[in-house]
């Protein structure tokens, strides 16, 4: 999927249940709830899907008096929410009456133009003020709720849901999006103007010049790419609070609107912890990946062995995406520049292959033959069949039985298995396992009026299922609107 996800921001005074709702929306605790005012010091980000949207979430700092510069780039931290934000919600205590501060929020909620909704929250407590009473805040779309009692949560949802466009299913195949990544001052934005072939962004010695995600639309043998350079992320304890949070938050949107993303490291400065946790959450992300190693002309006295002692090195840290590709450039003298956009096409194309049915089981059947996989006691795991279900990442659903006693270690060699038989370099593959007894089993226990067994997962399995049915109904529209289409042009 390649689709730019939107963003949501929770903004509100102190203290007014904006984590309890955060966390409530997200279904954990990613946020620090207490009762003294200000806790929240940090934006907290999450991604929501409901029903057939999908959004990211923003929780940020609690509106205070500007006393000292620390309150004041909260201030500015909302302002920057309200600004990246596609839809806005202002929280206010519904057991106090509208305060100047919570006339503020609003205030810079309404004056960003975007879509405010106004929540009235602790709804639950003895005291709570009627509606009216917040009318005066300006803000026309209003819904009480309460976080610790769950109320208007699925109400505040379908509200946003009705605002935001429909999380896209289909890859585009007209555009490959490649977006920069890195920590500050790796190259990027230089990399990014040497790509475009002209001066599209601002390029300084300072770290962390570019805020926004900067991009440009170019024409590479007929394919049209759009290149996204993005701020750069630093690790957590340095990151600055205000504008620079929401440099992280630009970064995961870029990754997710991406098709191919290009992991820049200073070749100065390598495999830093960073740079890792980066490649794994492209990884988890299902994006294509080349780890980029730049400002290869700053290398003195370097030789011809200088990059067979390096590649090593940078491979080891990176051993859990040994999938990736390496190249080692210089936007000063342009080596291997060109290579770039020759490995983003190639990822792209492998990206989308559809595999014969046949060949996957056949490659599934000489793994489990070759070493079948270890169980418990008496009971054995058994691999069954395989589908692919989608592309872009590929993702396979194996079937079979007893899969809850399948080793993680298994797992990967399945995934080892499946890259030697397939060319899948550049990019991550997903496997899902569905345990048929077990589904089959959890259903008649609840059509005969029973608990399933491990309700959480056999409701994961259901979806699991849904999941595949909707795709492959998905993939059958697909295939029959392009046959219409070429039909279309042979007449």
């Amino acid at each position: 999927m390649a689709s730019k996800l939107p963003t949501v921001a929770i903004i509100g005074q102190a203290n007014v249940g904006k984590s309890s709702l955060f966390n409530r929306f997200v279904r954990s605790r990613q946020a620090i709830v207490a009762k003294e005012a200000g806790t929240t010091r940090d934006n907290v980000l999450g991604k929501v899907s409901y029903e057939d949207h999908t959004f990211w979430l923003v929780d940020t700092a609690g509106l205070k008096d500007a006393a000292d510069d620390f309150e004041a780039t909260i201030q500015e931290q909302i302002t920057e929410a309200a600004e990246a934000a596609d839809v806005i919600m202002v929280v206010v205590d519904g057991t106090q009456y509208a305060s100047d501060q919570d006339k503020l929020v609003a205030k810079k909620a309404l004056k960003s133009k975007k879509p405010v909704i106004l929540l009235i929250n602790k709804d639950d407590l003895a005291g709570s003020l009627p509606t009216d009473e917040f009318r005066r805040l300006g803000i026309k779309d209003i819904i009480r709720t309460s976080a610790e009692h769950n109320v208007g949560i699925e109400e505040t949802l379908l509200k946003i849901t009705q605002i935001i466009p429909v999380a896209e299913d289909e890859p585009s195949r007209d555009v490959i999006r490649i977006s920069l990544i890195g920590r500050p001052n790796v190259g990027k934005s230089f990399l990014f103007n040497t790509l475009a072939g002209k001066q599209q962004a601002i390029v300084a010695n300072v770290a962390g010049t570019t805020r926004d995600i900067n991009r440009i639309a170019v024409k590479y043998k007929g394919q049209n790419v759009e290149i996204l350079d993005t701020a750069g992320m630093r690790k957590p304890g340095k990151q600055e609070v205000g504008i620079e949070k929401f440099s992280v938050l630009r970064t995961l949107q870029a990754i997710e609107e991406s098709d191919v993303c290009f992991l820049l490291m200073d070749v100065n400065e390598l495999n830093t912890a960073l740079d890792q946790r980066l490649a794994g959450i492209i990884d988890e992300a299902g994006k294509g990946l080349v780890i980029v190693v730049s400002k290869w002309d700053s290398v003195e006295d370097k030789d011809a062995y200088t990059r067979d002692d390096l590649a090593p090195k940078i491979a080891r840290n990176f051993e859990f995406v040994p999938w990736v590709p390496l190249i080692f450039t210089s936007s000063v003298t342009g080596q291997n520049v060109t290579k770039l956009f020759d490995l983003a096409l190639e990822i792209h194309e492998r990206r989308m292959v559809e595999l014969k049915t046949r060949q996957l089981n056949d490659v599934l059947q000489r793994a489990v033959q070759k070493h079948p996989p270890a169980g418990l006691k008496n009971t054995f795991p058994r691999l069954r069949y395989v589908v692919q279900t989608d592309v872009s990442p590929q993702w396979f659903v194996i079937h079979g039985s007893n899969l809850k006693f399948l080793h993680w270690s298994y797992k990967r060699y399945l995934e080892r298995n499946w890259r030697e038989a397939f060319d899948f370099a550049g990019t991550p593959i997903k496997f899902s396992f569905i345990d048929e007894h077990q589904v089959k089993d959890n259903k008649a226990r609840i059509a005969a009026g029973q608990e399933p067994v491990n309700k959480a997962k056999a409701e994961n399995e259901a979806k699991a299922l849904a999941e595949k049915e909707r795709i492959t109904a998905r993939n059958q529209a697909k295939k029959a609107k392009e046959e219409k289409i070429k039909n279309s042009e042979k007449k």
